[in-house]
């Protein structure tokens, strides 16, 4: 930075940290004019400089060794003396939980089947207890030493009241890090069902202590009841429960499927009107047009969605996948240039990626080859579940209704492409995308006001395809019996798919992408420009302040903000050749000088929560992948709400020294002194 119109010409360093100065209040200063002369020390003045401070360190260490021994006395006095009852109750208690929390991370259920029925089931639990006993645990030993052969050690009750301190007190660990932020923002997953019950998987996404992203896994929520209800719940869970604030909560997602999808748009829309800055926006792990699709309510849509749900599940075995990749050499041996492409676009994940219509309609005809190879089972690899699982996928494929609604998901969903892959892109790639969305709307809107003539494009792609594997061209036959019973005259296909699946899904796509992005959500979105990146790329000629009114309340100096952002393009612009800029909101955030920016260190906070901004600097697989894989890799009847918990967090320091307090604070009535008193006052009441 130069400053011209001083008389003294004066230039700042790379390395010098802007801020709200006056280069010209020293002239009109006269004791500024003539400064005092430094002395120069001598040799002498030197040595006793040094003399000075040595004594003064040797002074601090000695009052720090009197004040460690101090806080060590007092320490040891303040320590509760247990009694012989209360130690022979508490370590046991110790091992139980050291064991359960080695179950959890390892995956090891509590109970499992064993190979005859006769056998009935084995608690691996049980098991371990045993082992430790046996390898010399004589805390286990004391406390079990008169449990009968055969009798379990723990009732069931028990053994929840473990597991329920368990999770709870590693839940409380993260939420200490969520209160220290301040800021989150809420995430949901897709349901999962424990005793025919649906549970609702919650995340928290936030910024911790080190400046770091991160998203963690909280717990399952109950989905019974309606929107309402699912709302007050959520909320009550966040508050209540945790002791969070909902007016600090900056962003919502929900990752929802199937009938769901309605309920938790409602659920969001209902948060959102009681706390306007808890943001609904996509889920930065699914890809847009997924979640596009997804949030189509039509039927058609919902099954070929479930469908994809059901393909990806089943080909996730190296049989099923070996049998596809053969099915498509096989289709395209005449033309092995396009069979390379499919085999190359039809790799792990293929059915959660942009552009999954386009793949789905170009596999189709080797994707029924497939299916019904494994149907017939010539060689006899695949089990009858897996044939019945094929053939139901084939049946499905073969309706000429699910081949017109993947033509036109495929040629809708094309505008959104692009802008939905920039969403999941760098920083700068997602400021790009918030400027683009008009764009995106224009080409919705042309299409939808000339929807005859793309219609009439994308039926006649649909007839190609069938025809192509014989599929007859129909309307569907629940349409046709209400039809005949309405005494309604002859409509034609064309006529019934433009009514009944293209106009439905154009004008549904486009209502949802404005409501996901609506002006607060682009507001936010473009304040992305605060990263040093994006505002070089910019030219430095940003204007944040334009779009931060909402979070106001959020800064700590909020009427110094536009001079501080001023500071904050002057510091970059004019930096040395030799520093790069930072490119992601977490790379700012670790500059050191960064703290000097009050507002724009808290900004980046707020903006970094919302969830759908990908995570910069997370672990290599998320929660929300470890959920998946966990529930993956354990058949349903096995699972447990308070493992699956405690599996996915077990990256979470856990104390198990707390554990035992908080059980025994819990549940005091388990405490053998406790029991004692209990039988006194029993016998003394029998004595009267």
């Amino acid at each position: 930075m130069v400053c011209k119109t001083s008389p003294y010409r004066t230039v700042l360093k790379d390395t010098a940290i802007p801020t709200i100065f006056d280069l010209t209040s020293h002239l009109n200063n006269p004791h500024t004019r003539h400064r005092k002369q430094i002395k120069e020390l001598t040799e002498e003045d030197i040595r006793k400089i040094k003399e000075r401070r040595l004594a003064s360190s040797v002074e601090q260490l000695n009052s720090k060794k009197d004040a460690t021994a101090e806080d060590g006395t007092s320490t040891n006095e303040n320590e509760p003396q247990l009694s012989t009852e209360e130690k022979a109750f508490r370590e046991p208690l110790r091992s139980l939980f050291e064991i359960l929390v080695m179950v959890a991370k390892q995956s090891i259920p509590l109970v499992t089947e064993q190979a005859s029925e006769s056998d009935g089931l084995s608690n691996n639990f049980q098991a371990l207890i045993d082992f430790r006993m046996n390898a010399g645990d004589e805390a286990l030993k004391k406390r079990f030493k008169t449990t009968a052969v055969n009798a379990e050690y723990l009732s069931a009750t028990q053994l929840s009241q473990l597991l329920d301190v368990c999770e709870n007190t590693v839940r409380e660990e993260m939420l200490m890090e969520v209160r220290e932020s301040r800021f989150f923002s809420l995430v949901t997953d897709d349901l999962v069902e424990f005793a025919r019950e649906k549970y609702l998987p919650l995340f928290l996404r936030f910024v911790n202590q080190q400046n770091a992203l991160r998203e963690e896994f909280l717990d399952f929520v109950s989905f019974d009841g309606d929107e309402c209800a699912l709302a007050e719940r959520l909320e009550a869970q966040l508050t209540d429960r945790w002791g969070l604030s909902m007016e600090d909560c900056r962003g919502q997602a929900h990752k929802a499927t199937g009938t769901s999808t309605t309920k938790m748009k409602a659920v969001a829309m209902l948060l959102m009107e009681k706390y306007p800055l808890a943001l609904h926006m996509p889920y930065s792990h699914m890809a847009l047009n997924i979640h596009l699709a997804n949030s189509l309510p039509f039927p058609s849509v919902q099954v070929v969605m479930e469908t994809l749900r059901r393909t990806d599940a089943f080909f996730r075995t190296q049989f099923t996948q070996d049998e596809l990749r053969k099915a498509i050499s096989t289709h395209y041996q005449k033309n092995e240039d396009r069979g390379n492409v499919l085999l190359e676009a039809c790799g792990s994940g293929w059915t959660k990626q942009h552009n999954v219509f386009d793949v789905l309609l170009d596999i189709l005809p080797p994707l029924l080859l497939c299916m019904d190879n494994i149907w017939d089972n010539d060689e006899g690899k695949f089990s009858d579940a897996a044939r019945e699982v094929a053939n139901s996928i084939s049946e499905t494929l073969v309706e000429f209704e699910i081949i017109v609604t993947i033509v036109i998901l495929k040629n809708v969903l094309t505008f959104s492409r692009a802008f939905g892959r920039n969403l999941q892109g760098e920083t700068l790639d997602v400021f790009f995308a918030a400027n683009s969305l008009t764009a995106v709307l224009h080409s919705l809107n042309e299409v939808n006001d000339n929807i005859d003539v793309y219609h009439e494009f994308w039926y006649e792609e649909a007839m190609s395809v069938a025809n192509v594997m014989e599929i007859p061209v129909k309307i569907p036959r629940v349409f046709l019996r209400k039809q005949h019973a309405a005494n309604m005259g002859d409509v034609q296909p064309e006529s019934y798919f433009k009514e009944y699946v293209t106009v439905p899904v154009i004008n549904g796509i486009m209502q949802e992408v404005e409501e996901m992005f609506s002006e607060t959500n682009l507001k936010a979105l473009k304040c992305l420009s605060l990263v040093p990146a994006v505002m070089g790329q910019m030219k430095f000629n940003t204007t944040e302040e334009n779009y931060a009114d909402a979070y106001r309340n959020d800064l700590p100096n909020p009427d110094t903000l536009p001079a501080e952002l001023h500071c904050w393009r002057i510091k970059w612009k004019h930096r040395g050749k030799e520093v790069r800029l930072p490119t992601t909101i977490h790379e700012t955030l670790q500059l050191p000088d960064v703290k000097f920016f009050p507002n724009v260190n808290t900004f980046l906070k707020v903006l970094s929560t919302l969830p759908v901004l990908k995570l910069e600097d997370s672990k290599s697989d998320t929660s929300s992948k470890q959920l998946q894989a966990y529930l993956d890799s354990m058949p349903m009847k096995q699972w447990n709400k308070s493992l699956v918990i405690l599996n996915i967090n077990s990256h979470v320091k856990h104390d198990l020294d707390v554990m035992v307090d908080k059980y025994c604070r819990l549940y005091p009535e388990d405490d053998p002194e406790a029991e004692a008193e209990s039988e006194e006052v029993a016998e003394e009441d029998v004595m009267k």
